[in-house]
C-alpha cells in the first residue's frame, strides 16, 4: 500500500490509540494544538494519570526507530503544551507524564511504547 507522510502519521494515531484503549487508557483529546509548533497527538488517562503521548509512525524502519524523530527542540515543544494543558484544566491532574508510541507499518505491525520519556 501507497501511503503519504499525513495518511501515515494518522494511521499511526489510530494504532496507538486502539493500542491504549486494550491496555486500560482512555483517550481524552486528539491533536490538541497549542501553537503552530506544539500539537500533542494523544491525551489520555490511566487511573489517575494523565498521560500525553507523542506518536511517531514509519512505514518501514529503513531509517531506523520512528522515536529519532523526537528530537530536543521536538520534546521541549511537547513540554510546552503538557504546561499549557495543565493549567487550562486549573491544574486538576496531580499526576502526569510523557509518553511515546513508535509505529511500524511493515513488514509486520510493530507497535512500541516507552513510558515517562524525558531529554
Amino acid at each position: 500500500m501507497s501511503y503519504n507522510n499525513k495518511e501515515i502519521g494518522f494511521l499511526g494515531e489510530d494504532i496507538a490509540c486502539k493500542y491504549l484503549e486494550k491496555n486500560g487508557y482512555k483517550i481524552i483529546e486528539r491533536n490538541k494544538h497549542f501553537s503552530k509548533f506544539c500539537e500533542i497527538d494523544i491525551i489520555a488517562k490511566i487511573k489517575d494519570t494523565i498521560v500525553f503521548v507523542e506518536v511517531k509512525t514509519r512505514k518501514n524502519n529503513n531509517l531506523g526507530t520512528p522515536f529519532y524523530a523526537i528530537t530536543p527542540q521536538k520534546y521541549k515543544n511537547i513540554c510546552t503544551g503538557v504546561l499549557t494543558y495543565l493549567q487550562e484544566c486549573k491544574n486538576k491532574y496531580d499526576n502526569y507524564r510523557i509518553d511515546a508510541i513508535a509505529i511500524i507499518l511493515e513488514p509486520k505491525l510493530d507497535i512500541q511504547h516507552l513510558q515517562n520519556i524525558s531529554f
